[in-house]
């Protein structure tokens, strides 16, 4: 691979709203995605959404079941006994580290 097609390769995973993924749907879908059978797929101007687990982690505001990423918000897994390196523990929840 080439320089160019590596950057370019790296520029679309760097960039957060083209890496928007549909989720599976519980109940209604978060604000800015909308339903398409099982899923839920986002806008063009959705935020990144994960599942609820109690309470939404740091960053992040409730929608319904699931917790849209606001713009101080960090990427977001859910918790499941440590975080791994390079997260930080949030509630139920593992915080991407800056």
């Amino acid at each position: 691979m080439n320089r160019a097609s590596l950057f370019a390769v790296l520029c679309l995973f760097a960039s957060p709203a083209l890496a928007q993924q549909a989720i599976l749907k519980n109940g209604s879908c978060p604000s800015g995605y909308n339903s398409s059978g099982n899923y839920c797929v986002p806008g063009s101007s959705a935020h990144p959404a994960i599942e609820k687990n109690g309470s939404c982690p740091s960053g992040y505001n409730s929608s319904g079941n699931y917790c849209l990423m606001g713009s101080s918000g960090h990427p977001a897994i859910h918790k499941s006994g440590s975080c791994p390196s390079g997260y930080n523990s949030s509630g139920n929840y593992c915080l991407k580290s800056h």
